[in-house]
């Protein structure tokens, strides 16, 4: 017999839809009997694809299996959540008239790659120059910057729509990338939870949310590091369901050609070839994306590339593979490897076109003065980069400045020491200000009412992880610490909060896993049902109206003194 417990599949159940109940054994037929029971089937069974789909799958395996009057709404409901965030990310987005914190490096580089396709130097008063719409200002000696090109260009074509002399062009790209990245989470979470109210929950969740809302507003590269990393993860969710419908299909046509309606021993030793595996390549095409964006993605790039080989491996294991892991090694694990490094690696190298087709970036010919006979072999052009990297890489290393905004990792989750992007004392009689004292402020804190539950969630996650066995619980996990554990290795680095935004989507799918325990399950009792969904819909009422009440410190909005220090929660938020 074959055993097709999915219990490890199902432990946050679908909502609106799910599969269909398990069917009951006739009474008196259990015990010795075993026909009734699904979880159980004899060989000749076992290894049809529909069976092997069932097990490997569940009942939910796309959106056309949704019921008929739920199909629509599993496109709507990212739309809206993505047109909600979008309202939040462009109203006022030009507010204010000026560059703000790290804008003054990142929007000026991605203005000098528009005009260039290489960062060129900037004269002492650039700012002042670019905040009064005459960004044309630009040296013709090379700038020497630490971080890859791919967010800067992402807000370069935002100035090359809508001109590189307003707040509008500097801005639009972000906020674009943020806001697509909702309708991201939303489609993401609606896989993972196969629910439409917890897609729904969770697109809402990161839209309202104060970190997310900022970093979308502000041209920072984290936003669109963010983005590729859960575009990386979105992918391979696809391919962990194509890899399984072809294992089904492949072990389901073995098992119909054989005499016995069985694969062989000999074709069950380590399982089916699977094929090129698309969605995979796109995954690899993602995370160079991201870490053409910033380096910190190729920790995603190490944590994603094991969980897409444990999520085959166990796929083999459950199909009734014998030698799942010598197989799921051989056949799923170095075509992974394949599939995505040097995908990644050349996306990212291609990312560098601009500085290979310039004449004086900086470091381009640095192999043309200094030859090696040991690396001689590489060509000049890509000995050139190394050296760049190898350069920025110590730049990184010894980063340990002090800064008032700096904060350890410790801190993070909790928002112990948020960013300020921005502040102003406006002063009675000028613009919106009508008392004595106004204040006028970017502080990219969290909504903590989302971000403290989610701390808590986590824990809770381990648990069901380790517990129950829950792969989608190890997946968020899997997300979390590739963006969050790797900078405890680097106690004196210099680093900022808002670094967090990169496993954000994460955290919110932690909390979301949790709000899907307390919503119940379909078969649940009524009284059951409607309560958790009572405590779900006051979660996030009452997310939504913090959102609201913190407002104004996240988009610069001019209120009294009094106001903007009430909202002021710690004295580390000043």
């Amino acid at each position: 017999m074959v055993s097709g417990d999915t219990r490890t599949q199902t432990s946050v159940p679908p909502v609106e839809a799910s599969p269909a109940p398990l069917e009951q054994p006739a009474s008196g037929t259990l015990g010795r009997n075993l026909e009734g029971y699904r979880w159980i089937r004899r060989p000749q069974e076992a290894f049809t694809e529909s069976a092997l789909q069932e097990r490997l799958l569940g009942g939910i395996r796309s959106w056309r299996d949704y019921p008929p009057s739920l199909r629509l709404w599993f496109w709507l409901i990212p739309i809206i959540t993505a047109g909600i965030g979008g309202v939040l990310r462009f109203v006022r987005l030009d507010t204010p008239h000026r560059l703000v914190f790290d804008e003054n490096y990142y929007v000026k580089d991605g203005y000098s790659l528009l005009v260039s396709g290489y960062e060129r130097s900037w004269p002492d008063e650039a700012n002042v120059s670019f905040n009064a719409g005459n960004p044309a200002v630009l040296l013709d000696t090379p700038q020497y910057v630490v971080h890859p090109p791919v967010g800067k260009w992402m807000i370069a074509a935002g100035m090359w729509l809508f001109g590189p002399d307003n707040p509008l062009g500097w801005r639009f790209g972000a906020a674009l990338t943020g806001t697509l990245s909702l309708l991201l989470i939303t489609l993401i979470a609606q896989k993972l939870f196969h629910s439409l109210t917890l897609g729904a929950v969770a697109g809402l969740l990161l839209a309202v949310d104060g970190h997310h809302l900022v970093m979308s507003r502000t041209s920072l590269l984290d936003i669109f590091l963010m983005f590729w990393l859960l575009a990386a993860f979105g992918s391979l969710l696809m391919d962990r369901d194509d890899g399984r419908r072809r294992l089904a299909a492949r072990l389901g046509r073995q098992s119909a050609a054989a005499t016995d309606g069985r694969p062989s021993v000999l074709q069950l030793v380590s399982g089916p070839w699977l094929g090129i595996r698309w969605w995979r390549v796109a995954a690899g095409v993602c995370l160079g994306l991201a870490v053409g964006t910033k380096w910190s993605a190729l920790f995603f790039l190490a944590g994603f590339g094991l969980l897409t080989v444990f999520w085959d491996l166990s796929a083999r294991r459950i199909a009734g593979v014998r030698g799942w892991i010598s197989g799921g090694i051989i056949k799923d694990g170095i075509p992974a490897f394949l599939s995505i490094i040097p995908v990644a690696a050349l996306v990212y190298v291609s990312t560098w076109t601009g500085w290979f087709q310039s004449k004086d970036a900086y470091f381009r010919h640095w192999a043309d003065t200094n030859p090696s006979a040991q690396w001689g072999w590489i060509p000049g052009p890509l000995r050139s980069l190394a050296h760049y990297h190898l350069e920025a890489y110590k730049f990184h290393q010894g980063l340990n400045s002090d800064h008032p905004y700096e904060a350890s990792a410790w801190s993070w989750l909790v928002m112990g020491r948020p960013t300020s992007f921005f502040y102003e004392s406006p002063k009675q009689g000028s613009p919106g200000c009508d008392v004595a004292s106004c204040s006028s402020a970017i502080l990219s804190v969290g909504n903590p009412l989302i971000w403290w539950s989610a701390t808590v969630s986590l824990v809770i996650l381990l648990f069901w992880w380790a517990g129950r066995r829950d792969w989608r619980a190890g997946a968020i996990l899997a997300g979390v610490g590739a963006g969050y554990l790797p900078w405890f290795l680097y106690p004196e680095r210099t680093m900022f909060t808002f670094y967090a935004v990169s496993f954000e989507p994460f955290l919110i799918l932690a909390l979301t896993y949790c709000l899907g325990l307390v919503l119940g399950r379909r078969q649940d009792p009524l009284w059951r049902r409607r309560s958790g969904l009572y405590l779900v819909a006051l979660f996030v009422a009452g997310a939504v109206l913090l959102s609201a009440f913190f407002y104004p410190v996240w988009t610069g909005e001019i209120i009294p003194y009094q106001d903007w220090h009430f909202r002021m929660w710690m004295p580390s938020w000043i």
